[in-house]
């Protein structure tokens, strides 16, 4: 009975292990910035945001799977060493968007038009000087 047990525990914990993928973060200040250009940071951005929305699915399909996992495991309880519970694709997003607001920053520094020469000022007008009126004759 306890060779039972414990070769259950063993499994579960192997099964456990198993459940889920190790989140990936990315740092938020890589060595590439200090060189790169506006058109490569908004090229990034641009690839993280698509990388933001495959994320936002695969979270959303932990989520249902973990749902799942947790209703049948009423039933069939090894199933729960199925769930994911390490949440690697919200820990993901979070590290991807502090990125972002990272490179929008940079973006601002980067990608900012750069200062015109100030114009000079219009020319003014000088109104022109009331002519005198002509003396009215006197009616004597």
């Amino acid at each position: 009975m306890r060779i039972g047990v414990f070769a259950a525990t063993a499994v579960g914990f192997a099964l456990a292990a198993c459940a889920g993928r190790d989140p990936e973060p990315i740092a938020i200040v890589q060595p590439q910035d200090q060189t790169s250009t506006c058109v490569m940071i908004s090229a990034e951005i641009q690839a993280n945001n698509v990388r933001v929305k495959e994320l936002a699915d695969e979270q959303g399909l932990k989520v249902a799977q973990n749902v799942a996992a947790g209703v049948a495991g009423l039933v069939i309880w090894p199933i729960w060493f199925a769930m994911d519970a390490k949440g690697a694709a919200s820990k993901d997003v979070a590290a991807l968007q502090a990125r972002q607001q990272y490179l929008a920053a940079l973006a601002v520094e980067r990608c900012a038009p750069p200062p015109r020469a100030a114009a000079p000022p219009p020319p003014r007008r000088v109104a022109p000087k009331p002519k005198p009126k002509a003396p009215e004759p006197d009616p004597d």
